[in-house]
This record gives structure tokens, sequence and C-alpha cells, in this order.
């Protein structure tokens, strides 16, 4: 393959992680276009010049938006992403992650498409890992539908590599957070916390807050995305910081940060979660060129300026005029609604 493709094919590019990549994609260059549903969009607009393609992955019809492209990649970052979710609807978990995996491999391999880089997750194929932080060679043993569905399509992965000769690569993220991630769903303590706080409400903690997790910046997670998209790299590679840090922790940060005084509510854990991840980032190290870089404390600061910054705007009286329908058009028609 070319060292430096030029043609990139983003799934979920309207979405939380895919913003951030596709900002910085445009950013260096490259031809874009995204394919996204909007169904979870971030609400923040495309660059000016990335064609957007609103289409379901699970439709077949979605092949035919691949084939005219004829993408040298494909940044596969589309997914349903709640293990909550995907405890109460397995198959409908598994439509999303697997079946739409597997058709967009096929409809790559019809356009010719040189590599296929597929966003999986470290959090949730491991299972009760043996190891922390785990590496790449742990054994993988997940406990919801949401990973068994990733560890599914990674198997589809090798497949295609070995009967297709599709250069693939699965990228294992840790437990990602930061400026415009949805924190009115299920999934994301940050996000969740930060939309509470913000709207005067305590924090919640799910179990007893002591659990871990490897929180890894948005940011950090786009610059693995551009640096896989470049690279010869196949197989899985983790992308995380290799540090546990505990939900409470995590909590007790942002509510520093709101100068919030009440205490957290505490509610019941969910099914299907494990209860502590870090991943060994040396993989990523040598194959991929990347490490995180941003602080926890750090990124924390940055996600809530964010959500501060929106919802200041959204409570601000709607400008009127024609000139601001127009532009509030445009944005949605780009991003998908809030």
């Amino acid at each position: 393959m070319s060292p430096i493709p030029r043609r990139i094919l983003v799934t979920g590019g309207a979405g939380f992680i895919g913003i951030h990549t596709v900002q910085r994609l445009s950013a260096d260059g490259f031809a874009l276009l995204v394919i996204d549903d909007l169904r979870h969009g971030c609400g923040e607009p495309l660059p000016a010049g990335v064609d957007l393609e609103t289409v379901d992955l699970t439709n077949p019809a979605s092949a035919s938006v691949v084939t005219r492209f004829r993408p040298h990649v494909i940044l596969h970052l589309a997914a349903q992403g709640g293990v909550s979710r995907s405890v109460r609807d397995p198959a409908g978990d598994a439509m999303v992650n697997v079946v739409a995996t597997v058709g967009l491999l096929r409809a790559s391999v019809d356009a010719d498409c040189r590599r296929f880089i597929f966003a999986s997750s470290g959090g949730a194929i491991y299972g009760h890992a043996p190891h922390l932080p785990t590496p790449e060679r742990t054994t993988p043993a997940p406990l919801s539908p949401y990973g068994a569905a990733k560890l599914a399509a990674e198997g589809y992965l090798g497949m295609f590599s070995r009967s297709f000769g599709l250069s693939t690569l699965a990228l294992r993220y840790s437990n990602v957070y930061g400026p415009y991630q949805d924190g009115t769903g299920e999934a994301g303590v940050v996000a969740i916390t930060c939309d509470r706080l913000l709207s005067g409400r305590p924090p919640e903690i799910r179990g007893d807050g002591q659990q871990t997790r490897d929180f890894v910046f948005v940011g950090d997670v786009a610059d693995a995305n551009v640096n896989a998209l470049k690279s010869r790299a196949i197989g899985a590679i983790n992308i995380g910081t290799g540090v546990a840090t505990s939900v409470r922790t995590i909590v007790d940060e942002l509510t520093m940060l709101a100068a919030y005084q009440g205490p957290p509510s505490f509610v019941e854990g969910r099914p299907g979660e494990v209860r502590d991840t870090a991943l060994e980032i040396a993989r990523a190290a040598k194959l991929l060129n990347w490490t995180a870089r941003t602080p926890v404390r750090d990124g924390l600061a940055q996600t809530f300026r964010s959500f501060q910054e929106r919802a200041g705007r959204a409570a601000a009286p709607a400008t009127r005029g024609p000139a601001a329908a127009e532009a509030r058009e445009g944005h949605g028609s780009r991003a998908g609604s809030e």
C-alpha cells in the first residue's frame, strides 16, 4: 500500500470520536467522506469540504457509497456503543457491531480498498483480565454482548486479511472521554457527570465507585487514529494510558471543577461491566509511534470547560433574523441533531 493514503472513508465521522478525528484529517489535507446515520451525531459541524452520506450501515445500500468513493483506507468508528444496551438487546447490538461491519468489509474489498481500521474495545474484550495493565496477547473473555460483538468483528477482520489480502487493524480503545461526548446517555461517566453537575443534579456513581478504568482523552485517541491510517501495523493494538483511575476519583475531580458542594448519589452497578481495566500500550508506542499525552486532570478540565460552553450556548437567547436561521440550518445539515 502507499505509505500515505489520501482518500479516507470514516464511518461514524459525525459522532464523538469521529468529529475529533475528521477535524485532524481535514487539517492534514486528506480527501474525506463521512458515513453517518446521525442518530448519535455529536452536534458539531463537519469541517468545510468534508462530504457526508447520511446512511445506516445495516442497510445493504450503504455498500454502493463505498464502491463509488473507492477509498484507500476505511476507518470504521460507527458502532452501538453501550454495554447496558447490548445486554438488553444482544441481537440488535450484533446487527450493528458485527453484521454491519462484515458488510463494510465486503464492500471495502469490492472497492479495492487497501486498508481497514476498526474501532474495537480494550475495556470490554478482555473481561476479568489476569494482569493489569493488560497486553494484547491476553486471551479475550468478554462479559457483555458488546464485548463479544467486538471480538467477533475482529475475527472477521482476520479472515478478510487472510482470504482477500486486506490490511486490517483493530484499535482496542480503553474508556474514551472528552468534549462533545453525549452526557445524556448510558455510557461515559465523565460526560454523564458533567451533564448532571451543570444541570444542578448530584453526580451519580454506579456501584461503590472504587472500580477502575483506563481513561484516555479523545484528542489523544484521534491522534492514534491518524497514526494508524498512516501505518502498516496489523492485528490488534491497545489505545489507552496504562493507568487505572477509580470512578470515584473522576467524579470527585469533576465535582471540584464545578464547585458543587453536595455528595454524590450511589446506584446499583450495571450488568456486563468489568470491575477493573487498564491497557498495556507498549505496542502502540512501537508500531504507531503513539502514546497518550493528556493527563487525566488536564483532560477533565478541558472536557468540563467544553460542557460549560455548550450549556452557555444552549441557554443563550436565539438570534433572530434570516441569517441566523440559515446558519442554524447549515449546522444541522452537516452534523445532525444536538
